[in-house]
């Protein structure tokens, strides 16, 4: 079959308008949310579990490449086709099948490909119940399955990165078989068709759902971040005990489902804002509230103060936009923006990235948008931290800050300023970005690592020695501190080499122990390490869906025609 009758064969599965193939219809598909772009001869949308199944089929008889894609938030181009392949590439996109189909009143849910966390936290807040994850890629819209797929992290202490061992997914096997995989714990019937079309109407019998199918959320995390003299960190992308069939797939699954647990939503939490000059006070902060509390607190998200003054100037529009209107627009506008970036970055007589210079140019207008004691505090101390504990610590809490930062270095928060401080805390994550786009004549790139130091790392604060800090113009450091990972953003000086900075500086974290990526997929940016790249190899032994995922060779069966095991070299 060729390229034109498979994509006639698309359109007959799922419409004409769901089917894009002109360069225009499906750039914003092929290019990642930061970084990345490749090539594809289509970007198909099923609206329906069953149509997603024949797209497979179809793919998969004309041996063509598979990248499933839901939201496109990933930082690292882990869903975007990447440069040349030895076949060409379809792109799968999950966002019309958003169903998410709620377990015994809402303590587990199941949700389809393009069930997005916002639109979960919606159905489950009327139950006193969460989701997995609360900040954050929430609020943009990524999808549940993405998070999933790719070793999401998260803010949340007691919670650990998101894990299942129940899933619904479609694998080709080696000898280039597609076969449906149904791990859920929730008897469907037998045929996929059947089975695909009662998930997608909802039709689950209570007494065919299985409560001992297996785990639905991490397990045993919060003893886990609480062990402070561990000389390993306590979570990170490539952890071999994070990996299982969807978990951390990257995409080298068709996942149609993933069954999850919920949480209660606590009530009487306190928030408090700390200041300090003294890194070792944080550290030894952290290390009495991980380890004398009756419960781990349940967030403490961490900004150096030059991230602080950056979010603060090019994030500014985003944390008003979120405090004005809410969550419920903005992944409609981040749509929207990535739509009109593609069309305006294309006219020639129009400076590149307009509409982040249009929005940086109303964030300048409008009055100052963090609450008095936040700035006093940035004009105080060079490290800040959110810490978020449960009401009956508090006490306790209120006696470590005492001991450890002093009765000036803490407040305990409103509630306008818990809402301003974490919603600045969110739009550090977008800052640099936006300030490499509005400052594009003196700025190169963003180099932006997120990393997982030892648990008993004490010298957690990065020194750069001075040949890379000559090259750069700004650093972000915030994160998730009680589980020592840090996100660290570089924007770099003009003409610098990103690659070389990027080896220098992994490099360095190398000589401390750390891993990386910490809580985001590997994507095309980062070498898989051995544990991670066999885990790909299992899942898709013909090497057929998201191929070059985590530096692996882009050829089909890895480029193995001698029929061995062997994993072949990494490729660029």
């Amino acid at each position: 079959m060729d390229n034109q009758d498979l994509i006639k064969t698309f359109k007959e599965i799922v419409g004409a308008k769901h089917v894009l193939t002109s360069e225009s219809q499906t750039e914003r598909y092929r290019k990642g949310f930061r970084s990345g772009e490749g090539e594809a001869i289509a970007v198909v949308i099923p609206g329906t579990l069953v149509e997603m199944w024949k797209l497979l089929q179809a793919c998969v008889a004309a041996d063509k490449i598979l990248i499933m894609q839901a939201a496109n938030t990933g930082l690292t181009e882990g869903s975007t086709p990447k440069d040349s392949y030895d076949r060409d590439v379809v792109i799968l996109s999950t966002l019309r099948m958003d169903k998410i189909h709620l377990l015994d009143e809402g303590r587990q849910f199941v949700s389809l490909p393009g069930g997005t966390l916002f639109k979960l936290e919606k159905m489950l807040a009327p139950l006193g119940r969460q989701p997995h994850s609360v900040i954050g890629s929430s609020c943009i819209g990524a999808s549940i399955l993405g998070g999933v797929c790719n070793n999401s992290g998260g803010s949340l202490v007691r919670r650990g990165p998101v894990f299942t061992e129940l899933s619904l997914y479609a694998q080709i096997t080696a000898d280039g078989r597609l076969e449906l995989v149904n791990h859920l714990g929730i008897d469907l019937g037998d045929a996929p068709e059947e089975i695909l079309g009662r998930l997608d109407r909802g039709e689950i019998d209570p007494a065919a759902v299985s409560q001992d199918a297996g785990h639905a959320s991490a397990e045993g995390y919060a003893s886990k971040v609480s062990d402070v003299d561990a000389d390993t960190p306590a979570r990170y992308n490539a952890d071999p005990g994070g990996l299982h069939e969807a978990a951390g797939c990257a995409g080298k699954l068709a996942v149609f489902a993933a069954r999850l647990d919920t949480f209660p939503v606590e009530e009487g939490e306190k928030v408090y804002y700390i200041g300090t000059n003294s890194p070792s006070a944080l550290t030894e902060l952290r290390r009495r509230v991980l380890t004398e509390l009756e419960d781990v607190p349940v967030s403490g998200e961490y900004l150096h103060r030059e991230c602080f003054d950056i979010a603060r100037r090019y994030g500014k529009d985003t944390l008003l936009m979120i405090h004005w209107f809410g969550t419920d627009r903005l992944p409609l506008f981040f749509a929207m923006k990535g739509a009109l970036d593609a069309r305006l970055n294309k006219l020639r007589f129009l400076p590149k990235n307009l509409v982040d210079r249009v929005m940086q140019g109303f964030s300048r207008l409008v009055p100052e948008a963090l609450p008095k004691r936040l700035m006093q505090f940035r004009d105080l101390f060079e490290h800040h931290l959110i810490l978020k504990v449960s009401g009956h610590t508090a006490a306790d809490t209120e006696t470590i800050l005492n001991d450890t930062v002093g009765a000036e270095g803490w407040f305990l928060c409103d509630e306008m300023e818990t809402k301003k401080a974490m919603l600045h805390r969110f739009a550090a994550a977008g800052a640099a970005m936006r300030m490499h786009a509005v400052n594009t004549s003196t700025t190169e790139d963003v180099l932006a690592l997120d990393i997982a130091l030892k648990r008993n790392d004490r010298e957690w604060l990065e020194t750069l020695p001075e040949e890379i800090e000559r090259d750069l113009v700004g650093k972000l450091y915030y994160g998730h501190f009680l589980c020592h990972v840090f996100h660290q953003d570089y924007i770099l000086r003009k003409g610098v080499d990103a690659k070389a900075v990027k080896a220098k500086m992994l490099a360095l974290l190398d000589t401390r122990g750390a891993e990386y990526p910490a809580e985001h997929n590997v994507g095309h940016l980062y070498e898989a390490k051995p544990a991670l790249a066999a885990h790909y190899k299992e899942l898709d032994p013909t090497n057929s869906f998201n191929p070059g995922i985590g530096k692996t060779s882009r050829a089909k069966h890895y480029g193995a025609e001698c029929g061995c095991n062997h994993m072949p070299a990494a490729a660029e």
